[in-house]
């Protein structure tokens, strides 16, 4: 038996533990150990080294998940603690960290986004050639807030591509992160909200739970460090940040810079036509 402390969470991981009844191991890698229990809803076990999520329990210790679980290992939840094969977990002292940002900060300074960003490295090449008009239709309706067009184009690119979280997917992420500050709020979490709601059941179970994280607002730490980039427009933060992100996933945290990225331009394009 190994008693490990957890170092945050979020009110969501504490919506989990009390709400769980039947929870299973849904994967289990060296650094993260994904949970899910009977309403679909996952639970992320992560290490330091991944950090805070929307639905991050993150643990003090560096401990490998891959040499304690695997996907048999029996889950129960009690007051202040979540117990998972030999893994005790007390979360009764962990900070409670809100994966939501402030976007009324990002919406007023979004004119100046777009000419902040560095150039994006091309990757996942093939995959973002054959499904680029696709692309440009997400992020063009998002941006005129063209809520039919919108789903249109996220039925067709939701759970395209292979992976956890597939290609389609985490471009739909990038652009409802980025649709959050190009809109006022109450426009956008009409857009967030029913796109990623069509998006989440037609993927994986962990890449609708990323998507309907982002349809509440929220993100992960590495977003967040790169929106904090952004409002301060330090570029040496931006592409520290941008990094970070990139580096997430085989193509993972690309794609879904490709999907911030593509949208901004698109609405570069809108408000300049305003203006001619």
């Amino acid at each position: 038996m190994l008693l490990i402390n957890s170092l945050s969470l979020t009110s969501n991981v504490n919506a989990w533990l009390a709400n769980s009844r039947q929870p299973r191991v849904l994967h289990v890698f060296e650094s993260a150990c994904n949970l899910i229990n009977e309403h679909k809803d996952v639970l992320s076990v992560v290490s330091q080294r991944i950090g805070d999520g929307p639905f991050n329990l993150v643990v003090e210790d560096n401990v490998i998940f891959l040499d304690h679980l695997s996907l048999e290992s029996p889950i129960s939840n009690f007051p202040n603690g979540l117990k998972i094969g030999d893994l005790t977990i007390n979360t009764q002292n962990a900070r409670l960290w809100s994966p939501r940002q402030d976007w009324k900060i990002l919406y007023a300074r979004r004119e100046n986004v777009l000419a902040l960003l560095p150039p994006l490295p091309v990757t996942n090449y093939e995959f973002l050639v054959s499904n680029l008009q696709l692309f440009n239709s997400l992020a063009s309706a998002l941006v005129n807030a063209d809520l039919p067009a919108s789903i249109n184009a996220t039925q067709k690119l939701a759970g395209l591509g292979i992976g956890l979280t597939p290609s389609g997917d985490d471009f739909i992420m990038g652009a409802i992160l980025a649709a959050w500050i190009i809109h006022p709020a109450d426009v956008a979490e009409v857009l967030a909200v029913e796109v990623t709601e069509v998006a989440a059941p037609l993927t994986t179970s962990l890449s609708g739970a990323w998507l309907r994280s982002a349809g509440r607002g929220e993100a992960g730490i590495l977003w967040h460090q790169f929106f904090e980039a952004l409002i301060s427009a330090d570029q040496t933060s931006i592409q520290e940040s941008m990094d970070k992100i990139l580096s997430v996933g085989e193509t993972s945290g690309a794609d879904a810079l490709s999907g911030f990225v593509s949208s901004f331009a698109a609405w570069s394009v809108e408000e300049s036509t305003k203006h001619e």
